[in-house]
């Protein structure tokens, strides 16, 4: 590789990686569960090793396919591999499951207009959570703030689990459809 093609190689990870670390980091945050003390540490190094592996499969990157889901690949497999040598126990170890999260990390990114970072819609969600009624609101955070189980969330709220089960699902419309209106606006 010539001096200028690694150059221009560099320059295209190096943007890559900086728009899309906070996903990065908030996505192997979903998988490794609740960073403190060790976990930080963990997260870190899972964090450093999937930007190394990126870098040295460059290469290989499709270029018609989004970088964040090849990243996502990339930790996905970093944090599973890291999991058995080490017997790290992990938030979500279920194929379905981590689908499912892999699946809600692509609808989020394409909700971000081309170019945004990750914090940009995250911002946009903050302003919408504020904006739900505070009963709704309330649900949300317990269950998806605190990691609380549906059933969790109405003891502590003194509701019934099926209340709880509604107002999720009409907060997380409400949610969709406030970040439909803040497109372009962040």
């Amino acid at each position: 590789m010539s001096a200028s093609n690694r150059g221009d190689k560099e320059a295209e990870f190096e943007g890559l990686a900086r728009l899309h670390a906070e996903m990065l980091s908030a996505y192997l945050r979903s998988l490794l569960g609740g960073v403190s003390g060790s976990r930080t540490s963990l997260l870190d190094d899972v964090f450093q090793e999937v930007l190394v592996v990126a870098w040295r499969r460059m290469d290989d990157f499709d270029r018609a396919r989004p970088f964040d889901a090849w990243l996502r690949g990339i930790a996905r497999n970093l944090v599973l591999e890291h999991a058995r040598r080490h017997s790290v126990r992990l938030a979500v170890t279920d194929p379905a499951v981590l689908d499912l999260v892999d699946r809600r990390y692509e609808s989020f990114a394409a909700s971000l207009a081309p170019g945004s970072r990750f914090s940009d819609g995250v911002d946009r969600l903050l302003r919408c959570l504020a904006e739900l009624p505070g009963a709704m609101r309330e649900v949300m955070e317990l269950a998806y703030g605190r990691g609380m189980m549906l059933k969790q969330v109405a003891s502590a709220l003194g509701i019934e689990e099926e209340t709880v089960k509604k107002r999720v699902q009409r907060s997380r419309g409400a949610l969709a459809e406030c970040m439909k209106k803040q497109e372009g606006v962040s």
